[in-house]
């Protein structure tokens, strides 16, 4: 599993880090910042419901 990240559709509005704040997090700079995108096969759920919180559609999931 990869994420992948729209910089162009990306707001930074920080719903992905309220559902999965050791993966995502907007940094000093406002940008968004992940922290791993290939995380383990066991954290599908978490990552796929910090993807459906995201706002803009910037984040998605590829296998």
């Amino acid at each position: 599993m990869r994420i992948v990240h729209d910089e162009n559709v990306c707001a930074s509005t920080g719903m992905c880090e309220a559902v999965a704040p050791d993966n995502f997090e907007i940094g000093d700079d406002g940008a968004l910042h992940i922290h791993n995108l290939t995380p383990p096969e066991d954290q599908r759920e978490l990552m796929q419901a910090a993807v459906d919180a995201c706002p803009t559609g910037a984040l998605s999931l590829e296998d």
